[in-house]
């Protein structure tokens, strides 16, 4: 079961550096939202928000390839990850897979680094 946290390591650090540095390098393209879900978007990026989000994307998922700063990343990507769902579920009503994944990835991490955990909730 060694191999198992490395690849889920592995797998949410490249989904958050690769659409954190997305954000500046545009090698991906991205459609533009519309209705509520523009709006919103729209409001972050004018105001600066969404490239503070995506420096934290960054610097989250670089945290959590070093097994040393895992704990610490998966704290920096939880809230992320969870507004990213939040996101899909009630503004953009679709089915986002990457963020489903991330969610996943990071709950198992969380559970197979449950001890390192332990003083933050006792």
């Amino acid at each position: 079961m060694k191999i198992a946290p490395l690849v889920a390591r592995v797998l949410l650090a490249l989904i958050f550096l690769v659409f954190g540095l997305n954000f500046w390098l545009k090698f991906i393209p991205v459609p533009p939202a519309s209705g509520q879900a523009g709006a919103f978007l729209g409001a972050m990026f004018l105001s600066g928000y969404l490239a503070v989000i995506k420096a934290l994307e960054v610097v989250g998922g670089l945290l959590v390839l070093n097994k040393r700063f895992l704990p610490l990343g998966l704290l920096v990507l939880g809230p992320i990850i969870i507004n990213i769902n939040l996101y899909d579920l009630f503004l953009s009503k679709g089915f986002n897979p990457p963020a489903l994944l991330a969610a996943v990835l990071s709950l198992f991490l969380l559970w197979t680094e449950r001890n390192r955990f332990a003083a933050l909730v006792k």
